[in-house]
Order: C-alpha cells, then structure tokens, then sequence
C-alpha cells in the first residue's frame, strides 16, 4: 500500500531500502547498528519502524525497526520486499529456556515454534517456521570468528510477554504452564516474540532471514539457583549480524560471477 509513492507504515520509498535488511525490534536500536555502516542515513521513522541506510562492502544495507511483536515485523518485511529487499537478519534479545543457555550468550535460532498469531495468517500451523540456512551458517560463522559463545537452535515466539513470565494469573495458566514444561524437555533455548512470524513470512515471500538474540537472562537458571547476572548489552549480537551480512553479501557477488 503506498501514499505519495512511499510505502504506508515504514515511509519509505523506491531506493530508501537496501537489499540486505537488519531489524531489530527497539527503534532506539537502529542508530548504533547504523554505525557499522558508511555513510548512513537517516531515512523515516514512522509508528515503530525506524530506518536507516548505507553501504556494507559495496552493497546497500539498510537497519529497521519493527516494534514488538510479529504483526508488525511482518508488515516491516512486506514493505520492505516491494522495495527490494530479499535478506533479513532479527538482531534482538530473548530470555534463555535451555538450562546451558547463560545470559549473554548469543543465540542464533536455526527455527522457531510458532506459539503466536502472525504465521498463522500465512501458513498451516503444520507448515515449520524455519531460517534460511545461509543466513543461519553466515551468522554461526561469524559469531565463531569474533569469538562469540553462541548456541544455534529453536526458540520458542509468543504474543504475550506476561502470559510467559505471569503464566499463573493467567485463566489459561494451566495450558501455559504445560507448554513451557514441553519447550524445556525439547530443549529450545530461548524465547522472544518475532522470529516464528519472520521466518513464516519470508518463506512466504521467497526471500531469506535469520536470526541472532542475546539472551539477557535465564529464568529457569534463576530458578535453580545458579548465579546469572542480567545481560542488557545487545553489541555482540549486533556485532555477528554486521559481520554475517559481509559474508553473504561476498558470497552473492561471488555467486554472480
């Protein structure tokens, strides 16, 4: 849908979005990963979606916000591929599941259960929501060659924050409650709120997307006992998706020759 030529939610238009795409979900995110760009600039910043543009390496790349949630990284993604984008990396942060998940960590989510609405609007719930795999051995990758503690594996996305971390004053506590026993006992690591849509989305799409979180805490190490100080310093997550998009970019160029 476009207003004046310019897509209706993200504000942008023909050339302000580059093919390589990184989204985290905070728009007050977006000016420090636009940093590891040349020449950035700022494009628009309307509702939650807060875009940036440059160069990475020769390519254009840009940085946008998509809010929480996936109903809005799916209209980011939408808007974005009419525009030309075909590669996106969720840079983010979750809260650790698997017990060897420690705050800090990366996490890179090779899938994602689909606990929440957006995919089911584009796919049967049987259909797996799961991420590229280039994108996904271009972010292992990277995250090994800055010497990064990373763990690849699936997440599990929500819609409801405190329906995970209030889950007894829910009147569904008892559903809730036995889910989260599943995830733990099928060892998916983490769990945030977008991965699950974007991963549906782009498959729906045709273009690629992956995914790299911090994990800022383990509520199931906290649980436990174990001494896990929070982890509110997104870098290293940020640092790995820069450092993945090099990659890809160098092997789509090399692909062309």
């Amino acid at each position: 849908m476009e207003i004046n030529s310019k897509q209706y939610h993200i504000a942008c238009g023909e050339g302000d979005v580059g093919g390589y795409v990184i989204i985290p979900g905070d728009p007050g995110r977006c000016a420090q990963i636009a940093k590891y760009l040349d020449g950035a600039r700022h494009i628009a910043y309307n509702r939650e979606f807060n875009t940036y543009t440059g160069m990475l390496d020769g390519a254009l790349v840009s940085v946008m916000s998509t809010g929480i949630g996936g109903a809005s990284a799916s209209i980011a993604m939408e808007e974005s591929v009419m525009l030309g984008a075909h590669t996106f990396i969720r840079v983010g942060t979750c809260g650790g599941i698997d017990m060897d998940v420690m705050a800090g960590d990366a996490v890179i989510a090779s899938g994602a259960v689909r606990a929440e609405g957006t995919s089911r609007e584009y796919a049967p719930i049987e259909f797996p929501a799961v991420a590229d795999f280039d994108v996904t051995r271009a972010l292992a990758d990277s995250a090994d060659a800055l010497g990064m503690k990373r763990h690849v594996g699936v997440v599990q996305c929500k819609d409801s924050f405190y329906g995970q971390h209030s889950p007894e004053r829910m009147p569904v506590a008892d559903e809730l409650l036995y889910k989260w026993n599943a995830w733990k006992r099928l060892h998916v690591l983490a769990s945030e709120m977008e991965s699950a849509a974007i991963f549906t989305v782009a498959a729906s799409l045709g273009v690629r997307a992956g995914t790299v979180l911090t994990c800022i805490w383990n509520q199931e190490r906290k649980a436990a006992g174990y001494d896990d100080p929070d982890c509110h310093d997104s870098d290293g997550a940020i640092r790995i998706a820069v450092e993945a998009v090099r990659r890809l970019i160098a092997a789509d160029a090399a692909a062309k020759l």
